[in-house]
């Protein structure tokens, strides 16, 4: 599967936004940098859908404007004016070549899913492989209101779970993407959020 960072040249604070081009042309999340409808036609002509890890603003604020230039379906666990089909736990996707299965991944966002198939993961931020905290599996926030450290472990084991062992790719909504041993990094991640330790030193 073909896959494109479309807002690795953002100098605004944004999500990854990932392009999985294929059989299902597949943009993952929309991220906020202004210029991400540029960078995809530098890929592609055409979107077919748009999926969605969840709706914290730096993955949705340029999910109009992309809707606008490419009219694709809109796939998303909650409810959202350009929505076009609903995802529920259990559900299947198609992104690029592969066929995922949609994973319920509360405790960063309520509505958090998060996608897996036989060899890559689009983990969102509930788990990702680098950021400003750790630089070998980490975890979405969990300080502000509505979220919850508790609901995040539940919401990583359960990926775990789910996940099947061949894993090769991961690619999550901040940090960079990873190739290599994919259930070790999450698994990574999971036992510092046991530790119930703030994240950010700041928490």
């Amino acid at each position: 599967m073909e896959v494109h960072h479309v807002t690795d040249g953002a100098e605004t604070f944004t999500c990854n936004a990932f392009l999985a081009v294929g059989e299902e042309t597949t943009l993952v999340d929309a991220g906020a940098w202004a210029g991400v409808v540029e960078e995809i036609r530098s890929h592609t002509a055409d979107v077919d859908a748009v999926v969605l890890t969840h709706q914290h603003g730096d993955h949705v604020s340029e999910l109009e404007t992309v809707v606008d230039a490419f009219d694709p379906d809109v796939y998303a666990y909650a409810d959202h004016p350009a929505r076009t089909h609903e995802l529920a736990d259990g559900d299947e996707v198609t992104i690029g070549d592969e066929t995922f299965d949609v994973v319920y991944t509360p405790g960063h966002a309520d509505d958090h899913v998060s996608f897996v198939s036989e060899r890559s993961l689009f983990s969102g931020d509930v788990v990702v492989h680098d950021d400003g905290a750790f630089d070998y599996g980490s975890f979405g926030r969990t300080d502000m209101a509505g979220q919850s450290r508790e609901r995040l472990i539940e919401s990583i084991e359960e990926l775990l779970a789910r996940m099947p062992d061949g894993v090769t790719n991961m690619y999550a909504g901040h940090g960079d993407a990873f190739e290599g041993d994919v259930r070790d990094v999450v698994e990574t991640a999971l036992e510092r959020a046991e530790k119930r330790e703030p994240k950010y030193p700041d928490e």
